[in-house]
């Protein structure tokens, strides 16, 4: 570990020329020693002509979806030497000052995955109550299933990964789901994991894709995949 951390933002991105710019620019001025890649996933506005003016930034052929996504910024990490690489959403929701409760948690008690977490305080915003409850039954599962690791936001696309997660991830990173099976993964692999409360913001610009009662049928889906995970033998190599 270097005296002073190389750290890197991902930013995966689909059609947020709304929000792109007012967030590279608040990491600009409130956390200039950050690094940041932003993923473009094969958006159809402007969201690559804006982001590419003010960071490096990779431009998906076509739409990956956020795994896909998230795995490019990890694999840029991984060879480009990060020692950390956080994820952060490019819709603005993921306040960038708040990687910084992360990187101190870490530095208190190493952990491969540290989580951050809407559910620990009560001060900040924390979605609407079908993602509540899907968040809480996904949490009740891992931590039946995996009992090393306590979470009670498994699906926050907030979380920092030292070299450790970065090495695992870059070889293999779920598709679909992939906050709460990757951690799924990861625990399975022997990693640790842990969380921090963070603050987080509703979005400004544009509308999440898992609204209405979709967040349940996401639920028993995750379901699904994290107890495959539990059953199997082989950890990822």
């Amino acid at each position: 570990m270097r005296e002073k951390p190389k750290v890197l933002l991902i930013i995966p991105c689909f059609n947020e020329a709304g929000s792109i710019a007012a967030l590279l620019q608040e990491i600009k001025t409130g956390c200039p020693e950050y690094e940041t890649v932003v993923i473009d996933d094969g958006s159809r506005d402007n969201t690559y002509a804006i982001a590419k003016t003010l960071s490096p930034t990779v431009r998906l052929l076509k739409n990956l979806g956020i795994g896909g996504a998230v795995q490019t910024g990890i694999k840029y990490a991984a060879q480009h030497d990060f020692d950390f690489c956080a994820q952060i959403d490019g819709d603005g929701q993921h306040p960038p000052e708040e990687v910084k409760k992360l990187l101190a948690a870490w530095q208190e008690k190493p952990r491969s995955i540290l989580i951050g977490s809407r559910y620990i305080a009560h001060d900040t915003f924390r979605s609407t109550w079908t993602r509540r409850l899907g968040s809480q039954i996904i949490s009740t599962a891992l931590n039946r299933l995996f009992g090393q690791c306590r979470v009670s936001d498994p699906t926050s696309g907030m979380r920092l990964m030292d070299r450790e997660a970065i090495a695992l991830f870059a070889a293999h990173y779920p598709h679909d789901f992939p906050e709460p099976i990757s951690l799924a993964w990861a625990l399975r692999s022997g990693l640790s994991a842990g969380e921090v409360p963070v603050k987080m913001r509703a979005r400004e610009h544009g509308q999440s894709s898992i609204i209405g009662w979709k967040p349940i049928a996401y639920m028993f889906r995750v379901l699904s995949y994290i107890i495959l995970a539990r059953l199997s033998r082989s950890s990822l190599q």
